[in-house]
This record gives structure tokens, C-alpha cells and sequence, in this order.
């Protein structure tokens, strides 16, 4: 008979928290049950002033999980929300919309960052990897930045923030699920040079990851600071679209050295980067550099070579605010092809013109000291 859901909350149902009087499943603080064959993964959702006081009992629930028949591996995720009744931590109120022209509050900064909790132990360097919109493929730069950093001889880390969307994994052709040896530590996976934790390593593919805000900013800082990243020169983070929760959380929460913007031309693509730059700068990160991914199109049969997205918009825009432009990547199937199919063409063509590119951003990136 094989494992279910059911099964899994009944053996959280036989666990009290002390603090409320009910059990896990009563109290509503056993989320997100996960059952994938013989892997089970639970999200306990508590009061954020008790974080420290559960975790003994999300050490209990792991326990009793492991305990049932035709379980494997138990992962527990204690992330914070506010409780029934409690009201959310007060917002900003927006600024009123300038109706003389200029935007609605484009120069009223964003509210006081927090204070950042210190670098990461063996991190050098973080460098986040953002465009403020999805589709300009700013995963695919991402992979094949990290492998060729990797190929540079730098040790490289990769930390796919993009909780609802996770590509990496299947990116970097890995499978598999992280371990944690103690229940407090998770040991990511590594291929192509390159150490990398992603939620799409615990999660089944189809599966939707369907969180509130504040739990999936307590998972960016779990994968951030629960992850054995060892010694690194530089932890590469793959951004989500938007300028929202994620990337507010990792600007004011951890100690980024610097942001790498991705766009296409596109008139539309270069209207949200210059947003993703806004954000950045108003948290007061550094830009390294912009690049124009999807830059243009050869014909694989004929040659020639078309410009289907408009051409030099993103260097324009990094040189309108003053921030080094690291390069143009053109449209071409074969680094399609390759990211499909878990082996970036930095990988699996280095000495391609398409790896050519990105190793050529590699390499500015490591003589300017960002990587």
C-alpha cells in the first residue's frame, strides 16, 4: 500500500504544539503536505515571534514522518506568517501620484532597509541576475554564467530564487533530491562545476508551489542560509521576474555585492529592466553591468542575420545610467537545445561562438573583481 497524504497528516495530528493546544492539522499550521513515492515534504507556517520555540516540534514532525511505513526522506520546512487574528506587519503607504507628470513617486525612496543578518559563511560574493520581466532569458544566462565562471576556475554557487518558476534544475541536468545529514543543514546538488540549490529539487515537477509572500520569502532565506554552500567566490542568484518579494528580501536581507541586468532590445523587455534597475539602485545595490541576451538571430541555413528584437537597447540604456555593458548574446537554437537538455552550451560546445560570448562575460566579470 503506498504512502498518501492522508497518512501523513495523521501522524501530524498525534503532535500538539504546546503553544496553541491543538494539533498541527487542526491549527492549520501543517500548510503544504508533499508526497512524491517515498519522499515527503511538509511546510509548518507559525507565528514569527515562535520561529525558535518550533523548531523542536518541526524536529518532531520529521521524526514522525520518518517513522511511517515506505517513507525515504522527510524534509520540514518551518516558515513564518502572521497567525489567525494578528495583523500583518504594517506596509508603506504609497506615494500619491504626481499628477504634473514625472510618475507616481518615482524619486520617494523605498522604506529603511532592515538590518542585513552578515555574509554567508564562505561566500565572497553574491551577485544577483534580475531583468524585471520574464521571457528575455535571463535563466539560460544565468546557467551558462555560472559554468563558465566554473571553467575560469572560480568556485561558483547558483541559487535559483525563482520559488514558483524553478528552471535549473532541468538547466543543469540535475535530479535528485538534497540531503540533510542533521535536519538543520541542506547539502545542494553540483554538476557542471557548479553548486546549485533550487525549490524545484524538492518539489515534483508538476507540482505547483502555491505560498503566501511570507512564506516564500522564509524558504529564500532557508536556501540562503541553510544550504552548505562551502567555499565559494561568488553565489550566483537567479532572480524571479518582478522587482517584489524575493528581491526585496535578498537586497535588504543578505549583503549582495552587486546586480547583473538581462534584456533583450525589445523596446517592452528594456521598459521593466530599467524598473529592475530602479529597485536595485534604490536599495543601494550596485549595478555591475547589463546584457543584451537575444541580441540577434543567423539563419542557420543562409547566414544571414536579422535583428528581430531591435538592436543595442540595453547598451544604450547601461550607458545612459553609467553601468558597464558586459555584452550581446544572440539568438541561436543550440543554446536552446543544450539548456533543454541539462548541459548548457558552455558545457557541452565550450569552444562554440555561442560559449565564446558568455565565457567573454565571464571574464570581465572576474577582471573587474565581481566574480
Amino acid at each position: 500500500m503506498s504512502l498518501t497524504i492522508k497518512d501523513v497528516k495523521a501522524a501530524l495530528q498525534r503532535l500538539v504544539d504546546p503553544g496553541t493546544g491543538k494539533d498541527l492539522v487542526s491549527s492549520g499550521a501543517a500548510s503544504d503536505v508533499t508526497v512524491d513515492g517515498d519522499k515527503v515534504r511538509v511546510v509548518l507556517e507559525v507565528d514569527p515571534d515562535r520561529g525558535a520555540a518550533m523548531q523542536p516540534m518541526a524536529d518532531a514532525a520529521k521524526a514522525a514522518i520518518e517513522a511511517l511505513p515506505g517513507v525515504n526522506a522527510a524534509s520540514v520546512i518551518l516558515t513564518a506568517h502572521s497567525g489567525p487574528g494578528q495583523a500583518a506587519p504594517a506596509e508603506p503607504r504609497p506615494p500619491a501620484p504626481n499628477l504634473r507628470g514625472g510618475g507616481a513617486g518615482g524619486d520617494t525612496p523605498l522604506r529603511k532597509p532592515p538590518t542585513k543578518e552578515g555574509p554567508i559563511e564562505g561566500v565572497d560574493r553574491i551577485v544577483a541576475i534580475g531583468s524585471g520581466k520574464g521571457g528575455v532569458g535571463k535563466s539560460t544566462v544565468s546557467a551558462n554564467l555560472a559554468v563558465a565562471l566554473a571553467q575560469e576556475g572560480r568556485r561558483v554557487g547558483l541559487l535559483d530564487a525563482d520559488v514558483y518558476g524553478p528552471s535549473q534544475p532541468r538547466m543543469l541536468g540535475l535530479s535528485g533530491r538534497p540531503s540533510s545529514p542533521d535536519g538543520q543543514t541542506i547539502l545542494p546538488l553540483r554538476n557542471h562545476g557548479v553548486t546549485v540549490m533550487s525549490i524545484g529539487l524538492l518539489t515534483p515537477d508538476d507540482k505547483a508551489v502555491i505560498w503566501r509572500g511570507p512564506m516564500l520569502m522564509g524558504a529564500l532565506q532557508q536556501m540562503l542560509r541553510q544550504v552548505a554552500w562551502g567555499r565559494l567566490d561568488a553565489l550566483l542568484v537567479d532572480l524571479p521576474p518582478g522587482t517584489g518579494d524575493v528581491q526585496l528580501t535578498l537586497s535588504q536581507k543578505a549583503e549582495v555585492s552587486g546586480a547583473i541586468i538581462v534584456s533583450t532590445p525589445q523596446d517592452v523587455a528594456l521598459l521593466d529592466a530599467k524598473k529592475a534597475v530602479d529597485m536595485f539602485q534604490k536599495t543601494e545595490t550596485p549595478i555591475l553591468g547589463m546584457i543584451e541576451n537575444m541580441s540577434t538571430f543567423c539563419c542557420p541555413k543562409c547566414g544571414h542575420e536579422t535583428q528581430l528584437f531591435g538592436h543595442g537597447g540595453a547598451k544604450a540604456e547601461a550607458a545612459r545610467i553609467g553601468a558597464p555593458f558586459l555584452g550581446e548574446i544572440p539568438l541561436d537554437i543550440d543554446v536552446r537545445l543544450a539548456g533543454d537538455g541539462g548541459a548548457p552550451i558552455v558545457a557541452s560546445k565550450p569552444d562554440s561562438p555561442q560559449a565564446q560570448r558568455f565565457r567573454d562575460i565571464a571574464r570581465s566579470l572576474i577582471a573587474a573583481g565581481h566574480a
